[in-house]
């Protein structure tokens, strides 16, 4: 069954201590051409558009572009505090293969 990314609560969370949603910003997930797998992420913080699915919780957006949204179908978004830094991590069971950087990914 295809679904929509879903989004976790710590995630959520990360977006409003950094006050995404006060600047009128939305955490953007998106997947472009590219990196050492052939797909890779993009995550910045941008205004929802038009065409994006918005995904809503703890009064902050996650929107991901039309484009992008097939190749993120039933990933989670979530965000990982490690030694080496802290920073919004992707699970997509999409992905064949993913490089060491967890970046970059294949289909």
């Amino acid at each position: 069954m295809n679904l929509p990314p879903k989004v976790t609560p710590r995630a959520f969370e990360r977006l409003a201590e950094i006050g995404a949603s006060d600047q009128g910003k939305a955490l953007r997930v998106a997947v472009e051409g590219g990196g050492c797998s052939g797909f890779q992420y993009e995550i910045d913080l941008d205004e929802p558009k038009e065409d994006d699915l918005v995904l809503e919780g703890a009064g902050q957006k996650v929107v991901v572009d039309s484009i992008s949204l097939p190749f993120l179908t039933n990933a989670v978004i979530d965000f990982s505090e490690e030694l080496i830094g802290a920073r919004f991590v992707i699970d997509n069971p999409n992905a064949t293969s993913a490089c060491g950087c967890g970046t970059s990914f294949s289909m």
